[in-house]
């Protein structure tokens, strides 16, 4: 079963609102940005990433927790972000019963995600590619 067909699974298994706060999530940050792939890693977690990982969604027992990878590196202008705002790397975003998925903020913070991410990737590369990339945007 490849990783799009896990997360099918785990949401059909979620019968109840967190089912469709899970798939309401997952549809969100798939609009966001069309070159986003699904994982599933670490034991059953389905993983969103585009040039590293953007984030992980777990379903918890009274929530659906969405933590971003950078999210303490993110601009958060519409205040998403509700848990783990005391770490340094990773800010989260807990999703309890009866509450609404703001997808244009949402998606706003994921594209974030993927800007923070090629970023990193562009100040890891070597030089000479960084000056590749570089000439190739002003073409």
């Amino acid at each position: 079963m490849n990783p799009s067909e896990r997360i099918d699974q785990l949401i059909a298994e979620l019968t109840d609102w967190r089912g469709k706060t899970f798939a309401g999530i997952r549809k969100t940050i798939l609009e966001a940005d069309q070159e986003i792939i699904e994982e599933w890693k670490w034991m059953g977690s389905p993983v969103w990433s585009h040039d590293g990982i953007i984030a992980v969604a777990n379903a918890h027992k009274g929530k659906v927790k969405l933590t971003f990878a950078h999210g303490a590196r993110l601009p958060d202008p519409d205040k998403l972000f509700n848990a783990g705002l005391e770490g340094s790397t990773w800010r989260a975003i807990d999703f309890f019963e009866g509450a609404t998925i703001n997808a244009r903020a949402l998606k706003t913070l994921v594209r974030a995600a993927v800007d923070y991410n090629q970023i990193k990737l562009k100040k890891k590369a070597p030089a000479g590619t960084r000056a590749k990339v570089h000439k190739s945007k002003k073409t």
